[in-house]
């Protein structure tokens, strides 16, 4: 038997996620544009109900296309909001359409995302040393910076606790408790 981190212990889609992404450092654009979205999505809820939708959030947001969500309308919006496959919350929808926007000038001003976003640690992860879940924060330093830029630069539902929890899923920051395989 795999010993987890104690939160991806009794499911199977939290256990595959635990194993296959969770912690390992991500810096393809697209993937830290899905997480970013994904994460905005969580706001409220558990992962584990993103994980659930994750593969309708991908066929309902092209993909995670940042160039085709930055141009979705009205009409795309109201369908969208009819999407049962997905977090149905017309805030944070609006937000992925904002967050297009701003990923797309990021982009164009660095030369890519995974630059930009990665200077909030240095370019390197952080990796830490939790005896247990208990004792892994949910807001850092690094994440109230990002938060707090992220936010002058345009982007919504980013908060320090989001951008923590995009950090630890895209690798930024390795949680990964003592004791767990992944670590």
């Amino acid at each position: 038997m795999i010993t987890r981190c104690a939160w991806a212990a009794n499911d199977p889609l939290l256990m595959q996620y635990h194993d296959e992404e969770w912690g390992r450092p991500v810096f393809d654009d697209n993937k830290l544009f899905e997480m970013l979205l994904l994460e905005g999505a969580q706001a409220g809820l558990s992962w584990l109900t993103v994980l659930k939708k994750r593969e309708n959030y991908r066929t309902a947001f092209d993909g995670f296309d940042a160039h085709k969500i930055a141009s979705y309308d009205s009409a795309k919006i109201a369908q969208l909001l009819l999407n049962e496959g997905i977090i149905r919350n017309r805030l944070k929808i609006n937000s992925a359409v904002t967050n297009a926007q701003a990923f797309l000038s990021l982009q164009e001003q660095y030369g890519d995302f995974q630059r930009y976003i990665w200077s909030f640690v240095n370019g390197e992860p952080i990796i830490n040393h939790w005896p247990t879940k208990e004792d892994v924060p949910v807001t850092t330093k690094e994440s109230d910076r990002m938060s707090k830029e992220l936010k002058k630069r345009g982007f919504r539902f980013v908060g320090s606790t989001i951008c923590y929890s995009f950090m630890q899923a895209t690798g930024m920051v390795n949680d990964h408790t003592i004791g767990c395989a992944n670590r």
